[in-house]
């Protein structure tokens, strides 16, 4: 079921009084299709960390997370030392995970890689759609699915292949707020 925010506009989520950062998040970005490598790797990296945790929570550390991984460089990521990522744990603008933070680096090599072998992340991992994105309208959210084949595929390659936090479950989360499903619910303003 839809919420209602302070503006009057009926949302899956955010917007109500306190949260209107949510809302603005949900009508700016979730769902809307990504292509830029660097958000995708950023978008990638955020749903990881949010494994045991809300979504809001990791959003009101984004910008924390932007500082510490040098605005999401996959670059930068995928060469930071140990003993930096160990001074991460103390910074409490990130989720202090110690595992969440090893997992940049370890994702960011294997996200580079895929960036090597395909041309960009976004021509291999958007390479999963055979048409446009699928669109599913669930009336409440607990209608809503968690997996679908393709985030079962994705997130299967991605563990071969050497990166954690990214089960299918992550990865559906990553399809909706990059806009690979449409999964607004039918009372949505963006339905």
């Amino acid at each position: 079921m839809t919420v209602i925010g302070t503006d009057g506009k009926y949302r899956c989520f955010g917007g109500q009084l306190g949260k209107e950062f949510y809302g603005d998040y949900h009508d700016r970005e979730w769902g809307v299709p990504v292509h830029d490598d660097r958000l995708l790797f950023e978008n990638l990296i955020l749903e990881g960390a949010q494994a045991g945790l809300s979504w809001e929570t990791v959003l009101r550390k984004r910008d924390g997370y932007r500082r510490a991984f040098y605005g999401f460089d996959v670059g930068r990521c995928a060469v930071m030392e140990d003993d930096e990522l160990e001074a991460l744990r103390e910074d409490a603008g990130i989720i202090r995970n110690r595992l969440k933070i090893y997992s940049v680096r370890k994702n960011a090599l294997v996200y580079r890689e895929i960036q090597e072998e395909f041309g960009s992340f976004d021509a291999w991992l958007w390479g999963h759609l055979d048409d446009a994105p699928p669109v599913n309208r669930p009336k409440y959210f607990t209608d809503m699915a968690s997996t679908s084949p393709i985030s079962d595929a994705i997130s299967k390659t991605l563990k071969k292949r050497g990166m954690s936090f990214v089960g299918s479950t992550i990865i559906y989360a990553y399809m909706q707020a990059i806009g690979m499903t449409d999964d607004h619910l039918s009372g949505c303003w963006k339905a």
